[in-house]
């Protein structure tokens, strides 16, 4: 997590946030969940017992050639979703790993203690004019929160002891130290939502992408030979059609729940900083 102490006057102690702050290489994390996507695909939806007329054959893939074996269940049905599957499950998996990475992250972002208690006793402080205990409970209660107002009084105190600048200059100095220390914190925060962000379009397109598949070789098998369509090619291209419509649904709508979920979450963490700030600002302004 960022720290808050660069303007911090000379002499102050250095505090930094301790935590989980969060995976910063999220293309790293998509390369991970591909492969445990590809794993599930082919040993889970993909193992011979989820096919019928199997029982003999001890070859783990031997079927991958042969499209006379018929599903003998969901999982069967699923395999038969074709290549789009594993990159689907890809997103879907990406998108439960980045919702478990944010969880975490924007948890220790709120500090240790409920974020409404610690507002109210800070605003408490302020009122009283107690520095001292406004910085205990910043120091108490650590994460993003935490950080910004602590920086934001320690600039408090040094604007106090300051005999040089005029009461403008010194609540503007304060209100950039505010505004400063938010923007070190902010990015930590959304770090990955804009990969679940993207995913929320791309999983319902890729799912798209697999239907279209689907009825092509579905079409295919209507139209081939003389005799009438290729039931068996037929149902391979509506199985593979409504598996991929039905994972690119499910990951889409995964998606924009958890991306609406945190981005709720960041809101409401934003609004107390500036709830806070404005306490700030305003007590300066009122004592001074």
């Amino acid at each position: 997590m960022a720290t808050t102490n660069a303007s911090a006057p000379k002499g102050a102690p250095k505090k930094q946030s301790k935590g989980f702050t969060g995976i910063k290489s999220g293309f790293a994390v998509i390369i991970v969940c591909f492969f445990i996507a590809l794993a599930l695909y082919l040993f889970g939806a993909g193992n011979l017992s989820n096919f019928k007329g199997t029982e003999g054959d001890t070859a783990m893939f031997s079927f991958l050639s042969d499209n006379t074996y018929e599903p003998a269940g969901i999982l069967g049905t699923v395999y038969k979703g074709g290549f789009v599957v594993p990159i689907i499950w890809t997103l879907f998996v990406t998108v439960v790993a980045l919702a478990i990475e944010r969880f975490f992250a924007i948890r220790n972002a709120y500090g240790r203690t409920s974020l409404t208690k610690f507002v109210a006793d800070i605003k408490v402080a302020l009122k009283q004019n107690d520095l001292v205990k406004a910085q205990q409970l910043c120091d108490k209660q650590r994460g993003s929160v935490a950080n910004v107002v602590g920086a934001t009084l320690r600039k408090y105190k040094e604007m106090e002891e300051n005999t040089v600048l005029t009461k403008e200059q010194k609540v503007l100095s304060i209100q950039k130290e505010l505004e400063e220390a938010t923007a070190l914190e902010m990015p930590m925060m959304q770090e990955n939502l804009p990969i679940i962000g993207t995913i929320v379009t791309l999983g319902t397109l890729m799912g798209l992408f697999g239907t279209v598949l689907g009825m092509i070789k579905s079409f295919s098998a209507m139209g081939a030979g003389e005799g009438g369509a290729d039931s068996s090619a037929l149902s391979v291209g509506i199985s593979e059609a409504l598996v991929n419509t039905a994972s690119g649904i499910a990951t889409g709508a995964l998606a924009v729940i958890t991306y609406n979920y945190y981005t709720n979450k960041i809101d409401r963490l934003t609004f107390s900083l500036d709830e806070v700030g404005f306490t700030i600002v305003e007590t300066f302004s009122a004592t001074h």
